[in-house]
């Protein structure tokens, strides 16, 4: 994998300061080929200018292509959607002793909500799938369930930059940008990481959750809009024609390139370089791609575009098919806004909080399972659906039916892309409130995802800091292989 020098502008400088000068130098010809990537040169001993940009080998055959990752954000309750906890009927008001975590601090006692929805078997592996759902219901037998997540903070700030980046604080790549990193662009017209908002506004902690952290800049996600502009400030100026912006480009790439040839191995260069290029050509290509009025009306219906209550993010999940039609390597979709009414954080009214949000995204979320499997697509689009953490089985305050957060145990799952669906892995407690069985960190799914796109998630580095960061942290993760086909 790449590496970058900070110590010295050069790999000979680097090994002078780091070995007292004259040994640096004798050892400069025997370490530098070892220690650093050789890079190829050009006949008159000038590095060429590299696109960080494009495509480059996985570490074995992949078996996804793309990844759509459709975050709830807020942290839906895992008991209300999902895991179905049928003693748990019957018990509403019923104080415990059970141990929670959240906003509210440590607790070792509850009043206990009852699930607020009624259960029903879908499909032939017979899951359990809340009355939120009838459509995601319909498509269980291509979904793979795991009900044993947990996570290190529950705190939406923190544990949203563990759910997107693998550490509770902000700086480092976004899972995204990893992905983006280590297999490159295939679509030279299109970028390789999207993020796409809810209609309110971003989520907390903004562009940091799409952020590539400590690699060069063209590795972040690139926000598109569903409506109006997709790109802000990605026009031309009415009054600039076409030749004179190719021709500033072309005078900037030459200045970049006669700059790098001084200083090789600068990224955030050679980042600024493949920006400029791939701004130019997404001004023609970025439009098409979104323009939905080439689907047919049968599509647009089948992800909701008919309703209004689902029309806005069954807009961003077909833009989304769209995009890994072509080569986009990662989409990630916000459902919730900034302000908890917007979004799954459900403290206060859990039904109000619930219903809506289901109701924006059950016939869009389905709607692209089977769009994408009648396609012949979902065998190589990984889509996964979850939030930061999951909630309680217990009332936050003495009155009402909101839920604390909960990072001890949450549901998340994972569709197409090489994953085992009609199944469900590890499970909760009576009550949903601690994982028991085959307890999963975040860590381990993005182990998995990386694992089904053709990378070694403990072999994906990125020097920096002195260090060989990786996604899955310093002790690295396994993939989970019982979740896969």
């Amino acid at each position: 994998m790449q590496r970058h020098n900070f110590c010295g502008r050069t790999r000979r400088e680097f090994l002078w300061q780091a070995g007292a000068g004259f040994s640096g130098l004798a050892l400069a010809g025997l370490l530098e080929d070892s220690f650093f990537q050789r890079q190829d040169t050009a006949a008159d001993g000038v590095s060429p200018w590299r696109n960080p940009l494009a495509a480059k080998a996985p570490h074995y055959t992949p078996r996804a292509k793309a990844v759509i990752f459709l975050y709830m954000y807020g942290g839906p309750s895992q008991i209300d959607t999902f895991d179905y906890k049928p003693s748990m009927y019957g018990m509403d008001n019923k104080t415990i002793d059970v141990k929670t975590f959240g906003r509210a601090g440590h607790k070792n006692q509850g009043r206990i909500v009852e699930p607020r929805w009624q259960f029903k078997q879908y499909g032939e592996c017979g899951k359990w799938v809340s009355d939120l759902f009838p459509h995601v219901g319909q498509c269980v037998d291509d979904i793979c369930f795991v009900h044993s997540m947990t996570a290190d903070s529950p705190i939406h700030g923190s544990a949203m930059m563990q759910m997107n980046s693998g550490r509770i604080v902000s700086g480092s790549p976004s899972l995204g940008s990893w992905v983006n990193y280590g297999l490159g662009s295939v679509n030279e017209n299109m970028p390789g990481y999207v993020v796409m908002l809810h209609y309110t506004g971003g989520p907390i902690n903004g562009p940091r959750n799409w952020s590539s952290g400590f690699m060069p800049a063209s590795y972040q996600g690139v926000v598109v809009r569903s409506a109006g502009s997709p790109i802000l400030d990605l026009q031309r100026p009415a009054e600039t024609p076409d030749g004179a912006q190719r021709r500033l480009l072309d005078a900037l790439r030459d200045y970049n390139q006669a700059h790098e040839a001084l200083r090789p191995g600068n990224p955030d260069l050679a980042a600024r370089i493949a920006s400029y290029e791939l701004a130019y050509k997404m001004q023609s290509t970025a439009p098409e791609v979104l323009d939905l009025r080439q689907e047919t009306e049968e599509t647009q219906r089948l992800y909701g575009l008919d309703d209004p209550q689902c029309a806005y993010f069954g807009r961003q999940c077909l833009m989304a098919r769209r995009m890994v039609e072509r080569g986009v390597r990662f989409v990630q979709i916000y459902s919730g806004g900034a302000h908890n009414d917007d979004n799954w954080d459900a403290h206060g009214d859990l039904v109000l909080n619930h219903t809506k949000h289901a109701g924006e995204t059950d016939k869009p979320i389905a709607g692209l399972l089977r769009d994408l499997k009648q396609r012949g697509m979902l065998e190589d689009t990984l889509v996964v659906w979850g939030g930061e953490f999951g909630r309680q089985p217990t009332a936050e305050y003495a009155e009402g039916t909101g839920r604390d957060h909960n990072a001890y145990g949450f549901t998340m799952w994972l569709a197409g892309g090489g994953v085992r669906g009609g199944t469900s892995y590890g499970s909760t407690d009576e009550l949903g409130a601690h994982a028991v069985e085959n307890r999963l960190h975040v860590r381990r799914i993005h182990a998995t995802i990386l694992h089904l796109m053709g990378l070694d998630p403990n072999r994906l580095t990125f020097f920096f800091g002195g260090l060989d960061q990786k996604l899955v942290g310093p002790e690295g993760a396994l993939p989970v292989l019982d979740l896969l086909a």
